[in-house]
């Protein structure tokens, strides 16, 4: 799919998005609740790959500037017989 075509594709579902926002004060109680359940779904899932890119970044970025002495490499031996 070109850019051009991604394009069109995402403001065909933003005008959608918006024509249901605009319908929602009149609809049934059943097509709100299920409205607000995906509407739910989709802010918690961005919101948990923010909080994952945050995690991942300060475990990659953060660690080099303050170097945690509980993570020190430590070599294992075998034990003697």
């Amino acid at each position: 799919m070109s850019s051009e075509g991604f394009l069109k594709e995402v403001q065909a579902i933003g005008e959608k998005f918006l024509l249901k926002l605009q319908k929602l004060p009149k609809a049934e109680p059943v097509e709100i609740a299920s409205f607000s359940v995906v509407l739910l779904f989709i802010v918690t899932v961005l919101v948990l790959t923010i909080i994952a890119c945050s995690c991942c970044c300060y475990s990659c970025c953060g660690s080099d500037r303050h170097p945690d002495p509980r993570h020190r490499n430590s070599q294992v031996r075998p034990a003697a017989h």
